[in-house]
């Protein structure tokens, strides 16, 4: 194979922003061979924005039996994002499908056992994984600089969301349009790189989330976490579509200092020494451990969006690694789910997740839901995506 012919299901404003990325030959390898949405707006803006030869379909099905793509771009909303990566994994198509993986662990878990199946290439749209700041965390973490994780902070709250944002489409923010709010729509990178750069995930969770808090919706707006983890080290994660201004600090502390990033820097005090050892020999009350505190440079562009889909190219035609295994996308879910399964049943939740039982829970939520999901994702008005992940 010489190049990949590229289909993008959903051409929404992320489909769209693929679908173009494409055609603008900005990915090396591949070509944009066919747009697939249900809406007719789409099939408007089709016509509008890409070349002839682009051929434009109604019904994935039919794309993915055309013989005309060899991997797909799964832009959904997010409960299709499993049943249209499973279908294309049987028509042995490879997959890059949009955060967050799905909903629910459970039509996740399904979607990777058809991965597993298929042997095909399978990624998942997660760019922060391309951000030199947390490349960097990732290798001060694994190498042994920080020492044994104790504890993580993150601190997410810059995702101010008027209610003009909520009434752009009327599946926004209820259970049966997006599953959820601020967790399942603006956290997933957040929640991957929680446990990516660290390497951990809990042991077991309590979580209290807030439900229309701030906006008139029926989903989480306000989040305030817990974890604790098998070697002791705790974590807490707090996250709103509430605060101006918000803020955006992940702090976390090992035996051998402490590691902070924030606007966009990250900072490292490091011990002279691990402070286990520093307390074996201390004999000073009010002794501390030395320190020095220093910028870490972190060298490299962050590659986002094109970054991610070249590397699932560069997998397809050279058997590279890929940045962002379609697999792992049920690690962050895993997160979220167990934050809403804990406020639900007010308690602990221990990982992993009993699955029915959220399923369920989340069913009863989707039958009061305000909206149906054969309401359609029409949106009322267009969404600037600048400043978005």
């Amino acid at each position: 194979m010489e190049f990949v012919r590229v289909g993008v299901i959903g051409i929404g404003n992320m489909g769209s922003s693929h679908a173009l990325t494409l055609v603008k030959g900005q990915i090396e390898g591949a070509v944009l061979s066919a747009v697939c949405d249900a809406r007719d707006s789409a099939r408007v803006w089709a016509e509008q924005n890409l070349p002839e030869g682009i051929t434009f379909y109604n019904d994935p099905s039919e794309m993915l039996q055309s013989g005309k793509v060899d991997a797909v771009i799964v832009a959904t909303p997010h409960y299709h994002h499993a049943e249209q990566a499973i279908a294309a994994f049987e028509s042995n198509i490879h997959v890059l499908i949009e955060k967050p993986a799905g909903v629910h662990t459970k039509q996740v878990r399904e979607m990777n056992e058809a991965a597993a199946r298929s042997g095909n290439v399978f990624s998942i749209m997660y760019n922060q994984r391309t951000n030199p700041l947390y490349i960097k965390l990732k290798e001060l973490i694994s190498s042994g600089e920080l020492g044994e994780i104790r504890r993580t902070n993150w601190i997410i709250t810059n995702w101010y969301r008027s209610q003009s944002y909520y009434n752009s489409g009327g599946w926004r923010a209820t259970w049966a349009g997006e599953g959820g709010g601020v967790l399942i729509n603006q956290d997933p990178h957040q929640l991957d790189l929680w446990q990516w750069a660290t390497g951990m995930m809990p042991k077991r969770i309590r979580a209290f989330c807030s439900f229309g808090k701030y906006r008139d919706i029926e989903v989480e707006d306000d989040v305030t976490a817990y974890a604790e983890y098998e070697n002791g080290a705790t974590g807490v994660f707090v996250t709103t579509t509430g605060d101006a201004p918000g803020t955006n600090r992940f702090e976390i502390t090992g035996d051998r200092g402490k590691i902070v990033i924030e606007d966009g820097e990250l900072t490292f005090w490091q011990l002279s020494e691990p402070e286990s050892e520093f307390n074996k020999r201390n004999t000073n009350p009010f002794a501390i451990p030395e320190y020095i505190k220093k910028k870490i440079p972190t060298p490299g562009i962050e590659t986002g969006h094109p970054g991610i889909i070249q590397n699932f190219i560069d997998a397809i035609l050279k058997q590279k690694p890929l940045i962002a295994p379609g697999e792992e996308g049920i690690k962050g879910l895993t997160l979220s789910n167990a934050m809403y399964l804990s406020t639900w049943t007010d308690d602990w939740v221990e990982l992993p997740i009993d699955e029915e039982l959220f399923y369920e829970q989340l069913q009863d939520r989707i039958l009061s839901s305000q909206v149906s999901k054969s309401e359609g994702y029409e949106q009322t008005q267009p969404i600037d995506l600048k400043g978005t992940f």
